[in-house]
């Protein structure tokens, strides 16, 4: 049994879908990050940084945290979505969801969304850069089906929900074609839709 640790973000998100992907058994543990049960010593201890998501894999007694080291170790256990010929491409393109797509579109959400009107500076920025994320993103995949190839793979996990977050940045999905075919192929696979939904069972991933 896996227990997953999370919120209703785009970071735990990308773990409910993986698990429901591999078809493993899981248990949600809520953390109410509104009201900093992150910051709590009891959760410290699984999570050094007061981050969520973290698992625990109780049936080998290991916790791990980090929401891409976790798909690694979930791909590696189940021996899916992670083809070791392909390895170098899909690290690749994780490790850009986690340095880059999901820090500057977490940043567009803070000014955009949340707190819109207290800095025109940040608004603007993350704005911009957001729009070049989608651009960047559209262009990769006019070239292949996925973006590590033609596979379905970790790294499209750990970036689909952060575009499902595309109503909060008002940039218009449906302006980027190649972008919009993967994200709606993606929406509609049926372990995407129960991940998405792990703690609200009435949402789906919004359409463009």
């Amino acid at each position: 049994m896996i227990e997953l640790f999370s919120a209703n973000t785009p970071n735990g998100k990308k773990i409910s879908i993986m698990l429901e992907e591999i078809g493993y058994d899981y248990r949600v543990t809520n953390v109410d990050i509104n009201n900093e049960e992150q910051f709590k010593e009891d959760f410290k201890k699984i999570s050094p940084f007061s981050k969520i998501p973290v698992i625990i894999d109780h049936k080998n007694s290991k916790t791990i945290f980090e929401s891409g080291a976790i798909l690694i170790y979930l791909a590696e256990k189940s021996g899916k979505f992670y083809n070791e010929n392909k390895r170098t491409e899909i690290n690749q393109w994780l490790m850009a969801q986690i340095g880059y797509v999901g820090p500057m579109l977490g940043q567009h959400h803070q000014f955009h969304h949340y707190n819109p009107g207290k800095s025109k500076f940040g608004e603007e920025r993350y704005f911009k850069i957001s729009k070049r994320i989608y651009q960047e993103l559209d262009d990769v995949l006019s070239k292949s089906k996925f973006l590590s190839g033609n596979d379905y793979t970790i790294a499209d996990i750990g970036t689909f929900p952060w575009i499902a977050r595309h109503e909060w940045h008002d940039i218009g999905l449906k302006r980027y074609k190649n972008l919009s075919r993967w994200y709606l192929e993606i929406s509609e696979r049926d372990a995407v839709k129960k991940g998405f939904s792990f703690m609200n069972k009435d949402e789906l991933p919004p359409k463009p």
